[in-house]
């Protein structure tokens, strides 16, 4: 039959994450815990330097950590740091 389309997943299908960075208001209506990509892009930096800053204990936000490798950001902790930008 037909082949099937490929599509690239961002985000974690949170409103804001598919075009750019979202905007403070649409970072309000996320859940309250979010992935370190989707965090990541509202603050404006590289995933991976958001997960150097978590393994460094650095990062500006609060994170939850699941098992050894994998961390939440929790949302209200992320809209602070872009309420005072």
């Amino acid at each position: 039959m037909g082949r099937r389309a490929r599509h690239r997943r961002v985000g974690l299908g949170i409103p804001g994450c598919l075009m750019g960075a979202p905007t403070l208001a649409e970072i309000r209506e996320w859940p309250a815990t979010v992935g370190v990509p989707d965090a990541a892009k509202a603050m404006g930096v590289s995933k991976s330097h958001l997960y150097e800053l978590i393994r460094k204990g650095e990062a500006p936000v609060r994170t939850l950590p699941l098992g050894s490798s994998r961390h939440r950001v929790v949302t209200a902790s992320l809209i602070q740091l872009l309420d005072a930008a």
